[in-house]
């Protein structure tokens, strides 16, 4: 069955002054994938997906997202994303109750809050305020409110970084169960074995061009077929398996 394109970008460009960030890249997300964004820090990647997220202007290029236009259709196209917000864009006197029924009210979509909590084990902090959480709980209910005004497409920015391992795996259990409900979701990362376990493709970004796209065992077997001999006999574990294996995969939170 054919796939069908959900974001499509073409020729993108970003300037800024005499600085391009994003050097004409093109790329095509599909729907109910995880795409990846790969690449180092200041490679173009958390611009693109800015403007994508209608946050940031484009010098050129085109960008639709499930058919509407970036230029003519950047309300319609709010209305269909969600957007992983960082810490600073939360009231910090308002519970995580509060938080839920705000951004509801501003999307003007019915939310059952405590379900929503539930579905992110954080059904016990509901009169927390968000400053008050954990780094792992943070990170679950920024991803919690993207899904606030239902959206078809849900963007991910490092979603993981500074959490420790049994955060991070609960995260991409997550991370997959939103893909499982039919959202499609972009991710950056710096993490390789995160992109390598979540990702359906991944385009590696550097000096704001696409320098590979595909799915990640076939970038490395690409690798491999260079004749490309890593350090070590890669084994079926890792050391965070042991570390998670031995101190469990409970979350332990206050």
């Amino acid at each position: 069955m054919e796939q069908r394109k959900i974001i499509e970008v073409r020729d993108l460009v970003k300037q800024y002054g005499d600085f391009t960030a994003v050097k004409g890249i093109s790329f095509d997300v599909y729907e109910n994938e995880v795409f990846g964004l790969l690449g180092p820090n200041g490679a173009g990647k958390s611009t693109t997906l800015e403007i994508i997220e209608t946050l940031r202007p484009k010098t050129s290029g085109s960008v639709k997202v499930a058919g509407f236009d970036l230029d003519r259709e950047p309300d319609a196209i709010k209305e269909i994303i969600g957007v992983q917000l960082q810490s600073s864009g939360y009231y910090p006197s308002l519970n995580l109750l509060e938080l839920i029924d705000l951004f509801a009210g501003l999307y003007n979509q019915p939310v059952n809050a405590r379900e929503l909590l539930q579905a992110f084990n954080l059904e016990d902090k509901a009169t927390a305020k968000f400053k008050a959480l954990s780094g792992g709980q943070k990170q679950r209910f920024s991803i919690a409110t993207t899904l606030i005004n239902k959206p078809k497409i849900i963007f991910l920015d490092e979603p993981t970084t500074g959490l420790d391992p049994q955060a991070r795996r609960n995260l991409w259990t997550l991370i997959q169960q939103v893909r499982a409900q039919g959202t499609t979701v972009v991710i950056t990362t710096h993490y390789m074995d995160e992109a390598e376990f979540l990702c359906d493709r991944c385009a590696i970004v550097d000096s704001g061009r696409i320098i590979a796209l595909d799915s990640p065992d076939a970038l490395i077997d690409q690798l491999l077929a260079g004749g490309f001999e890593g350090r070590k006999v890669a084994k079926k574990a890792n050391l965070e398996d042991v570390f998670i294996q031995l101190t469990g995969k409970e979350l332990r939170e206050e």
